[in-house]
């Protein structure tokens, strides 16, 4: 399983300072919505040419939640350097397809991130089977209050995914249930880089995924 940090609500200088601090214990580091808005996906590349440099490089996801202009704005996203980027499961068919498109012909990741998608719309979006699909409590909701149920709830449901994320108030105690179902990437945010100590915690979380 591999863990996704999310950097949300900091300038970029910040930003790059905690990726420095995380690069060696997470696989994914998360650009969030909030950085994206604030600052632009373009003025993001220096960022991502800058984690790109590192010798201890972690995979990139720009968390720009697409709901239109798929082509566009994911061809944005990966000339810019970003490995992942996201796109709302709400949005219409037509841009979830070149969203996919986008990211097959970069060899790229895309991530459909569920948010109040139910299960009618889920179904009717599951034929993507490169894509991740993310399981996502929002913020404004709270924390996820069981992610290891939810996810053994959404396996019986839609074997058909077989590539799963899961992010909204994720905690390092639930991190091994995860891991045993199967989960591909566990998605923490403050848990991590409102920490004290950002490099311990996060390393306790990538050891906490294999107990």
């Amino acid at each position: 399983m591999k863990l996704q940090v999310a950097i949300d609500r900091v300038d970029i200088a910040r930003a790059e300072d905690v990726i420095s601090t995380l690069a060696e214990h997470a696989d994914i580091i998360e650009i969030g919505t909030s950085l994206t808005k604030e600052f632009g996906v373009r003025a993001l590349q220096p960022l991502a040419e800058k984690v790109r440099a590192m010798s201890n490089a972690p995979e990139l996801l720009g968390d720009i939640k697409t709901c239109d202009e798929g082509a566009y704005e994911f061809n944005l996203g990966y000339d810019c350097g970003f490995d992942y980027l996201t796109v709302m499961g709400s949005s219409s068919i037509g841009t979830l397809q070149v969203c996919y498109e986008s990211a097959q012909s970069h060899q790229a990741e895309m991530m459909i991130d569920l948010l109040e998608c139910d299960d009618k719309r889920i179904e009717s979006i599951a034929g993507f089977d490169n894509a991740v699909y993310c399981l996502h409590t929002s913020v404004d909701s709270g924390a996820t209050a069981d992610p290891v149920a939810q996810v053994a709830a959404f396996k019986q449901r839609f074997p058909q995914i077989k590539r799963i994320a899961i992010a909204g108030g994720i905690k390092e105690h639930q991190l091994a249930g995860l891991a045993r179902e199967g989960v591909e990437i566990a998605i923490m945010g403050s848990a991590i880089t409102k920490a004290d100590d950002m490099a311990q915690a996060c390393a306790q979380c990538k050891q906490a995924m294999s107990i």
